[in-house]
């Protein structure tokens, strides 16, 4: 393989990006949300039925949830991809020379000299007008726009998967070994998908592991106290 063949670039890469992005925020929620659920109900009771009924409730819902704000969200990024687009076309239609001269000073302003670049603005103009406008202009690539249905769906099966793991480690120890079990294996997931992000993102994976992880620890001991103060005060 190539540099250039390895280099992430190329058709598809922001989607790709887009339902990555998604899917590690998906296992996020699911895993600290539904281990908050299970780990607060496990404080106030050791019933199997209880903690089964909670968990689902929280994977199920959490799952839809998570879909449904990725779609809305994407879909108006989307939206506001497509009008830029719609908007970028009319103005080549109706003032060309305006266009050609505004393309020209984004080469000018990126380095290029005043005659090389007219000559690309030329060029690119003739070749695909449009797709020049909106790459350097815009930063959008018309061939790769978001897509509502991938990361929604991304999210959801995320979500899913993140929160089985809180749930199973709930339910499997033995009551006493429950919660140690399931702040263990919740606190080590959450390093793996805080190493993950960050390294789609292009950031630190240390510092945003170590983010997630006490964040989570934060919101599991939370749970785990209120649940074991609502159990001994018999509210539950």
């Amino acid at each position: 393989m190539t540099m250039h063949e390895a280099e992430p670039h190329g058709a598809g890469l922001g989607q790709r990006l887009n339902w990555l992005r998604a899917g590690v925020l998906g296992a996020n929620d699911g895993i600290v949300s539904v281990a908050s659920l299970v780990v607060g109900v496990a404080g106030a009771t050791t019933d199997n039925a209880a903690l089964l009924t909670a968990g689902i409730a929280g994977l199920v819902g959490g799952a839809i949830s998570m879909a449904l704000g990725e779609y809305v969200s994407v879909s108006s990024q989307r939206d506001s991809e497509r009008a830029l687009i719609a908007k970028e076309s009319e103005e080549l239609r109706t003032m060309p020379a305006v266009e050609l001269d505004e393309l020209t000073q984004l080469y000018r302003d990126r380095g290029l000299s005043d005659e090389t670049a007219r000559q690309v603005a030329v060029e690119l103009t003739a070749h695909d007008a449009l797709a020049a406008h909106l790459e350097v202009e815009l930063g959008i690539d018309q061939d790769d726009l978001v897509n509502p249905w991938h990361a929604a769906m991304s999210s959801a099966i995320a979500f899913t998967l993140g929160a089985l793991l809180p749930l199973l480690a709930i339910l499997l120890p033995p009551p006493e070994w429950r919660v140690p079990v399931t702040f263990i294996a919740v606190l080590l997931a959450l390093a793996v998908t805080g190493t993950v992000s960050a390294r789609i993102g292009g950031s630190a994976p240390v510092r945003a592991s170590i983010r997630l992880v006490l964040g989570g620890a934060l919101a599991l001991a939370a749970t785990w106290l209120i649940g074991t103060l609502l159990g001994t005060t018999g509210v539950v």
